[in-house]
């Protein structure tokens, strides 16, 4: 069973090293991020949080995911995208390496569905999948997320998807 917690300073080490793979870091959109390989440090610098204020806007919530044994298995964040707080944001999603094809990934964004729809009290979660990453596309669409649009961007196109209380409340 897996449970969400905020991110650590710790985390960034292990995040790095998740994604020190070229194709890795190509399939989960790292070139957004800057130079490859991406560090530790850049990885921190983006999520710390300072005097209990995150280093973006308020409304950035970098998570991360553990196992029983404590172990961080996957990252995402959660953005507010509108001023009532009513449609939250899930990026960055990544799960560590060794933990993918287990279930991880999926049982990842369940949790992360169920603190966005049961605690944050949101009508709707987004999603975006980069073109080129049929594995989180496929899994977003297991967990109960519609495609809604395709936006062109460099280097791939981005795949908007979406979900909604009322369908979340019909398959949790």
């Amino acid at each position: 069973m897996l449970r969400l917690r905020p991110y650590k300073e710790c985390d960034s080490h292990v995040i790095a090293n998740w994604i020190k793979n070229k194709d890795v870091f190509t399939m989960w959109g790292g070139e957004l991020f800057g130079d490859f390989p991406i560090s530790a440090e850049i990885i921190d610098k983006k999520y710390r949080v300072k005097n209990g204020d995150c280093a973006e806007p308020d409304n950035f919530y970098p998570w991360v995911a553990i196992d029983d044994e404590n172990r961080v298995v996957g990252h995402f964040i959660m953005r507010y995208l509108n001023g009532n707080n009513k449609i939250l944001r899930f990026g960055w999603v990544i799960v560590d390496d060794s933990m993918r094809a287990k279930g991880y990934g999926s049982e990842m964004l369940r949790v992360g569905l169920k603190y966005a729809f049961e605690i944050f009290d949101v009508d709707v979660v987004t999603i975006g999948v980069f073109e080129n990453n049929d594995i989180a596309h496929n899994c977003y669409k297991r967990i109960g997320f519609v495609d809604r649009e395709t936006v062109e961007k460099k280097p791939f196109n981005v795949i908007e998807m979406e979900i909604r209380k009322e369908k979340y409340n019909g398959i949790k």
